[in-house]
């Protein structure tokens, strides 16, 4: 089995766990790349999975850098929450030798493609969470139209707006108050940051739709692409954002469903902590 070693080597922890997984997986199969640093064009290299080490961030940095051509993705956490990194440096031992017996499967998400005109000139990129346009310095409000196939479907003065993944409703949008959606499904959730209306809500579209965003109005506002891509963009600029033709894949070994994950990581779906002696509100 041929492997890619990826993360950021100035997150804590990274470069030292990297390191010492390395002679180790080496005797398991083929390292065809160690890159901490996301300076190798992994377009020109092959391989069966890319092990990342960090958290979320890591992940979708490598996503963005495999990209048109993705590997499948096992996430080896070392961040602070690791929605999408399944496996702790504990596991890895165990889990490596799972995965070289084929016990493994990989799901596909959808990825997205954003184009758009900056001060520095066209850009195109790839992403896998989220696409943001939001307020910057002084934060004034902006005046922003969103059009679905061309088709002006709402327009609002507020903070910015974010077109989302399923796999990044969990994360910038499920703080805006957007909804969470399955992980594997093929649409794109749009979710308005604080607008400056009661009538102004989240709304869920096939992914097959084409999505523009216009600064109508907003002297300084930006283009913020999974949280770390970032351009500053010119008054009556216009965001497109549409499918990709590759998708985001995610490497997930037994035992680790997505709503154990919801559980697990985000709180989803417990309980209240009801007293001991008390019995919890009747429904009816």
């Amino acid at each position: 089995m041929r492997f890619f070693v990826l993360g950021n080597a100035e997150k804590p922890n990274v470069r030292r766990e990297a390191e010492s997984l390395l002679p180790w997986l080496k005797q398991q199969g083929d390292v065809v790349v160690f890159d901490l640093e996301q300076k190798i064009d992994l377009q020109e290299h092959d391989a069966d999975i890319a092990l990342v080490l960090g958290g979320d961030g890591a992940i979708l940095r490598a996503a963005r850098q495999m990209g048109r051509k993705q590997v499948p993705v096992l996430g080896i956490n070392l961040g602070k929450l690791g929605f999408l990194a399944d496996v702790s440096p504990a596991e890895v031992a165990s889990v490596i030798p799972e995965l070289l017996a084929g016990n493994f499967r990989v799901t596909s998400h959808l990825m997205f493609e954003c184009e758009v005109e900056t001060e520095f000139g066209p850009r195109l990129c790839l992403g896998l969470n989220e696409v943001v346009v939001q307020s910057g310095p002084p934060f004034h409000m902006l005046e922003l139209e969103l059009a679905i196939n061309g088709e002006v479907a709402s327009a609002f003065h507020g903070d910015g707006l974010i077109v989302s993944t399923p796999v990044g409703s969990t994360a910038h949008g499920l703080s805006a108050g957007g909804p969470i959606l399955g992980q594997e499904l093929r649409a794109f959730v749009v979710t308005p940051i604080c607008p400056h209306s009661l009538t102004s809500r989240t709304i869920v579209e096939s992914a097959d739709r084409q999505f523009s965003i216009m600064v109508r109005r907003g002297a300084n506002s930006y283009l913020v692409v999974d949280g770390q891509e970032v351009w500053r963009l010119p008054e009556r600029s216009c965001v497109k954002v549409r499918e990709a033709s590759v998708s985001f894949r995610l490497v997930k070994v037994g035992g680790r469903s997505y709503y154990r994950t919801l559980h697990d990581k985000l709180n989803w779906g417990a309980t209240p902590n009801y007293r001991a002696d008390h019995e919890p509100p009747s429904t009816s």
